[in-house]
């Protein structure tokens, strides 16, 4: 089994407020059928062992599943490898002696925890002020009750599988967040289920972004070529009409906020 020794150059930082810096480690006898994750495990093993404080990383389901693992690496989301995410990126994609750069995802909005772990709650309060969907509980109905076109079905499962990593937010240079709110929006929108509320769903989900303080699209497609799950950015000009649709038959507010 080959080994790789490799230069770590990692962004250090104690918590939001402190000011971070890089801090360099050399990492001796890495196998390359290890993951990257994997890698960053055996250099805290080592940083532990020597009484210092290990990295701080996110990672969850390590299966290309959770989203958690949101690293900048060499300059690029998850490594830059196509359809990757951070778990799923191995050692033997790295030579011996390599200096490999990894960074925290940088983003106001996505505010450093400590060292290479960011909060990305704000995607979570996007997601919570799109509401639900109006459907019944209890048990499942009849598959055939309620008929979708195929190619909607199709279209609303391609923009389900965001995991919400936010590489895409990482790659945009105005880190917008509007691939991810689109796909959230898209995947709902195209199904029968989630048409009774699209409007308010598309309204609240857009202008809560924007509150949370994401930069707008320009529309270079950086995100879609960052994204670990190949979201088409087709979704961002769907929300966009949507959106527009939405505003044109939205209840004005009365001024002085009261009735009449």
């Amino acid at each position: 089994m080959s080994t790789l020794n490799l230069s770590l150059k990692i962004w250090r930082q104690k918590n939001t407020a402190s000011s971070g810096s890089f801090e360099t480690y050399p990492l001796k006898g890495v196998p390359t059928t290890v993951s990257f994750l994997e890698m960053l495990d055996q250099l805290n093993d080592e940083l532990e062992r020597a009484g210092k404080d290990p990295v701080a990383f996110d990672h969850d389901c390590r299966e290309g599943i959770c989203g958690m693992c949101s690293l900048y690496i060499n300059g690029k989301p998850h490594g830059g490898q196509k359809a990757t995410t951070t778990c799923q990126l191995h050692m033997r994609s790295f030579k011996d002696g390599d200096t490999i750069t990894i960074e925290p995802w940088r983003a106001a909005s996505f505010p450093v925890i400590r060292d290479l772990a960011v909060d990305r709650s704000a995607f979570d309060r996007i997601i919570q002020s799109g509401g639900y969907i109006s459907v019944r509980a209890g048990t499942a109905p009849e598959a055939n009750s309620m008929p979708v076109r195929k190619a909607d079905a199709d279209k609303a499962m391609d923009f389900a599988t965001c995991i919400g990593c936010g590489a895409c937010v990482a790659a945009c240079k105005n880190a917008s967040a509007s691939l991810f709110t689109s796909a959230k929006i898209s995947h709902l929108s195209l199904l029968p289920q989630g048409k009774v509320e699209a409007r308010e769903r598309v309204l609240s989900m857009v202008r809560t972004m924007d509150a949370e303080g994401f930069g707008h699209c320009t529309n270079e497609g950086e995100c879609e070529a960052a994204c670990p799950k190949s979201i088409s950015i087709e979704g961002i000009a769907k929300m966009n009409r949507e959106f527009m649709y939405a505003s044109l038959f939205e209840e004005p507010i009365k001024e002085g906020g009261g009735g009449e």
